[in-house]
């Protein structure tokens, strides 16, 4: 599989679109363990994003990420913006000056943005975080890889994966994040930043699904 960087720019272009979709309903779900913006900032976050994406049409692919990043980062408020900003910062950094990829390069630019995430949150598994739900697909992605599985089926078990780890969530104590102040309270409830990655996962998957 190769990814072209007109690609990513698709894809971004994607989450933008599907975040704005659903911003509602990441809302909704921010405003019974968290600060109900979740949904707010990263409409703003990705629209501030899109007015950035035409100076860096012809750009490598690490650039378009790194510029994807900062835009998030000087734009979102709250956590969103830290940690989605350096997901995507990260992948940037290990796709530098390349303006193709493949399936393989996929994977580790997606390491890099959990490790980014991973570090700025100072996060684990388990803790109810959009960890829950990227950790377990970038797992899933890689098993498939390994294999032999065919990059599109592989990447579909990768977002099965992802939608597993939203579930996942809901009986979690919340222990990171304006969640863990709830306490029991946060139990019962899916995790909103775990629903915005598999949202994004969504367009990644659907993304990749028109390359020849």
């Amino acid at each position: 599989m190769q990814i072209a960087a007109d690609t990513v720019i698709r894809f971004i272009e994607g989450v933008a679109a599907r975040l704005k979709q659903h911003r509602d309903e990441l809302t909704q779900l921010d405003s019974a363990i968290g600060d109900a913006d979740h949904g707010a900032n990263l409409d703003r976050g990705f629209t501030a994003v899109l007015a950035k994406l035409p100076s860096v049409a012809d750009k490598d692919i690490g650039t378009i990420l790194k510029t994807t990043g900062m835009t998030l980062v000087s734009t979102v408020g709250g956590a969103s913006g830290p940690l989605y900003g350096t997901a995507y910062m990260r992948a940037g950094t290990a796709l530098v000056d390349r303006f193709e990829m493949n399936e393989h390069d996929l994977v580790l630019a997606l390491e890099a943005a959990l490790e980014g995430i991973q570090a700025r949150g100072k996060a684990k598994r388990g803790e109810k975080t959009m960890i829950d739900a990227i950790a377990p697909g970038i797992d899933a992605l890689k098993a498939a890889l390994a294999a032999g599985s065919e990059p599109r089926e592989a990447i579909r078990l990768g977002l099965a994966a992802v939608e597993g780890g939203v579930q996942d969530t809901i009986p979690l104590l919340a222990t990171k994040g304006r969640a863990s102040y709830l306490g029991e309270r946060s139990i019962g409830h899916q995790d909103p930043g775990a629903t915005s990655a598999l949202f994004m996962a969504q367009v990644l998957v659907e993304t990749l699904d028109t390359l020849s």
